[in-house]
């Protein structure tokens, strides 16, 4: 199976370089349908900024929308995500609100997950999440794992 999903993410591509989007579409609609069940992310992944926009287009026309995300995410950590997830009204408390990536690693953190383990199920490099990390330090107002976590309930992100 995995064979087939990535010929028909190659062939995604290989159609949208030439313009044929429609057919793209089509090819990364029945790739996303096979690799949702077995939970296949990093075929996806590993095509880069091409196929990054080919998930945007797939998310907005409404194809495989919730699994379509998953790549995205592990991608670039969220950057490829529509703006900032505001998760409650009380955010506006924050100067500046957590990424949706950021509230994934805050939950993953609150489950009591080591650096390394959230990079595993993230399927990012502990650099990335160790930057994650930072940043919602830093928005939070937080010095640690455990007022971060405090903070993000206060406000009600957890």
């Amino acid at each position: 199976m995995a064979s087939v999903i990535e010929i028909l993410t190659l062939q995604a591509l290989a159609l949208r370089a030439q313009g044929e989007t429609e057919g793209a579409m089509k090819k990364l609609g029945r790739a996303l349908t096979l690799a949702e069940p077995e939970g296949y992310v990093r075929t996806f992944v590993d095509e880069g900024e091409p196929m990054s926009e080919l998930l945007h287009r797939a998310a907005s026309l409404g194809i495989a929308q919730d699994y379509a995300s998953k790549p995205l995410v592990a991608s670039d950590g969220g950057a490829a995500l529509p703006a900032a997830v505001e998760a409650t009204e009380d955010t506006g408390a924050l100067s500046e609100p957590l990424t949706e990536r950021e509230l994934e690693v805050l939950r993953l953190i609150a489950a009591g997950e080591s650096n390394r383990g959230i990079a595993q199920r993230l399927f990012v490099a502990v650099s990335t999440v160790k930057k994650h990390i930072n940043n919602i330090y830093r928005k939070l107002e937080a010095h640690s794992r455990t007022q971060a976590v405090a903070q993000a309930r206060e406000l009600n992100l957890l």
